[in-house]
């Protein structure tokens, strides 16, 4: 076992040795590997040290570990002038500043996998306590009551669980939930491959609206973003069955915690199985601390990844980590890892960015958008990365696939794609069902864009038949600039950056200025507008067609540039407009 404690560094014949600080209790395991691997480790009893102890004496080492209770600021880094690397022994990174980690060229790692199947069992146990009121019946029989008349509860043989989130921790409760306890399985996840939803017992569902009604038990999965805050209020709570029950073990606020109250006061479900609040601890007489003491809800404190085995593996995951960033690798799971080595970083930089940009651009525009009417998937969909031109005669392209994993995962991701790199991006395309092929075009044919020296296309087929036609962005590099040329059969030249509303419309007389005043009611200044009108080949197809070649050679995109809060009632009302075809928001 690796020692508990080392006396302060000092001057000494091993001064040179890397030289590791963990403040915080970490696993016998994790303290080995490191010590086996020839390094120094400083672990004195947890909470032993004050930020101020820690700040004193951060300066002499090289790595730093910590779980949850050390702040990693930006002062701190600032005074670990040695630092390669922060290890976070757990999945988020809130006490970490990771931008100023990031500044200063300081890896910032954590562990994303350990505590998969922890909260995945975490939530069947909500799952079952909610079904067969286990917490009453406990707390009732100590307090030497026989209520067994008042407890009966329900079987969940047979019974539909509906999966919102098909991540590692939604697919391992999906497939217990099937294969285990024989309930049927509905998922929703626009995201999601259909292959390896069927291979998990799921069958997909397009929306919320469709799934609702359907459950008995609901769970959700997903990270807390702008589009999964308050997911479920009072409108989608009432569409469920009053005999449904809701389980939360990924991240509060994804249920509205005022709407779920009421859903509970006025019978419009059953129970509920909370482990995560939008307040943690709950402040006594807040919303929070209300459901927490509901007599309808199982509640726990925060408990989804608490298992002697989840803490194990997230301390021995960080450690192997550490050993290879001290070592000269990168990692596997680093938040903030650069995509492209430094040898590489100045003929392919502008590149990277702009694949980067291509691929948040299509998840964003075509597998998102401002309703629920769904236009396309990441799931389900083969990617082609064409590179051309000069571009084309480049060997080692592993930094723009990462470039474009990250950019297709980082609005539907908690990390917002930080945790890609050049080493784990084809493992993250796999599991997220990503398909995608590289293609090497330097013999500039008659569909290339061959106007640029160097250019980018990213091509999107589905692969089983119910996923839309082929989808195409096209983009290119002008000095240290990118630019998006293309989105599917509509020319186009915009820089992709900031807030961009993208209608689909037949480009009329009074159409722009029709846009202009509903945008000015709602408060949004304009920073730039173009209109991107059929290319040629969309043009000859149009003219060659059999019907509305007048309408069809009047498609058009108008992109605009926007500064303001972009709502969903925004939307709404630029989709009803006349001769709107189609909205969608994109942030780059």
């Amino acid at each position: 076992m690796a020692p508990s404690a080392i006396e302060p560094v000092s001057s000494s014949p091993n001064n040179n040795t890397p030289r590791i600080l963990v403040p915080e209790k970490l696993s016998p395991e994790g303290l080995s590997l490191l010590s086996s691997s020839g390094f120094i480790i400083d672990n004195p009893a947890p909470g032993s040290l004050s930020a101020e102890d820690i700040a004193a004496r951060i300066g002499s080492y090289q790595a730093l570990i910590v779980r949850s209770e050390t702040k990693v600021t930006a002062a701190l880094l600032a005074a670990g002038s040695k630092l390669k690397v922060v290890a976070r022994a757990g999945v988020g990174v809130d006490n970490i500043d990771v931008k100023a980690a990031t500044e200063q060229g300081i890896i910032v790692v954590n562990s994303p996998s350990g505590n998969i199947l922890a909260a995945a069992e975490h939530t069947i146990a909500l799952l079952m306590a909610t079904a067969r009121n286990v917490p009453r019946g406990d707390g009732t029989l100590k307090q030497g009551k026989w209520e067994r008349g008042k407890l009966v509860g329900v079987e969940v043989g047979g019974k539909t669980l509906g999966v919102v989130g098909l991540g590692k921790v939604g697919l391992k409760v999906a497939r217990v939930a099937s294969g285990g306890l024989g309930m049927k399985v509905l998922g929703l996840d626009p995201y999601a491959s259909a292959d390896v939803a069927k291979a998990a017992g799921v069958t997909l569902v397009g929306s919320l609206e469709e799934l609702l009604p359907q459950v008995d038990f609901l769970t959700v999965h997903t990270p807390l973003l702008a589009s999964t805050l308050n997911l479920l209020g009072e409108e989608q709570f009432g569409k469920m069955k009053k005999t449904a029950r809701v389980l939360n073990v990924a991240r509060g606020g994804v249920y509205n915690e005022e709407a779920l109250l009421k859903a509970l006061d006025e019978g419009w479900i059953a129970g509920a199985g909370i482990d995560v609040f939008t307040q943690e601890p709950p402040k006594e007489g807040s919303v929070p601390s209300r459901l927490a003491q509901h007599p309808k809800v199982v509640s726990t404190p925060h408990l989804g990844a608490s298992t002697v085995e989840a803490q194990e593996n997230v301390s021995i995951d960080v450690c192997k980590q550490v050993v290879v960033i001290l070592g000269g690798g990168l990692p596997t799971a680093a938040v903030n890892a650069p995509l492209i080595l430094p040898e590489e970083y100045r003929r392919l930089q502008p590149f990277v960015k702009l694949v980067e940009k291509i691929g948040s651009l299509y998840t964003q525009h075509y597998a998102t958008n401002a309703g629920d009417k769904k236009r396309g998937m990441i799931g389900g969909r083969r990617f082609e990365l064409v590179y051309h031109g000069d571009l084309a005669s480049v060997s080692n392209t592993r930094p723009l696939f990462a470039a474009l994993v990250k950019g297709l995962v980082s609005s539907i991701s908690d990390a917002g794609g930080r945790d890609v790199n050049i080493v784990n991006a084809t493992i993250i395309a796999k599991e997220r069902g990503i398909a995608i092929d590289e293609r090497h075009v330097r013999d500039e044919g008659s569909s290339a864009p061959s106007t640029y020296a160097s250019a980018v296309t990213l091509r999107s087929i589905s692969t089983d038949g119910a996923s839309g036609g082929e989808q195409i962005i096209e983009g290119y590099v002008s000095g240290n600039a990118v630019f998006i040329s293309k989105l599917d059969k509509f020319a186009a030249n915009f820089q992709p950056e900031g807030t961009l509303l993208i209608l689909h419309n037949y480009d009329e007389p009074g159409k722009i200025g029709n846009v202009g005043m509903v945008l000015g009611r709602h408060g949004i200044n304009i920073t730039f507008m173009q209109v991107a009108g059929l290319n040629q080949e969309a043009r000859r197809a149009v003219v060659d067609g059999p019907v509305d070649t007048e309408n069809g050679l009047k498609e058009a995109l108008m992109i605009l540039g926007v500064g303001g809060d972009v709502t969903g009632e925004l939307l709404e009302e630029l989709g009803k407009a006349e001769g709107i075809l189609d909205v969608s928001v994109v942030r780059l």
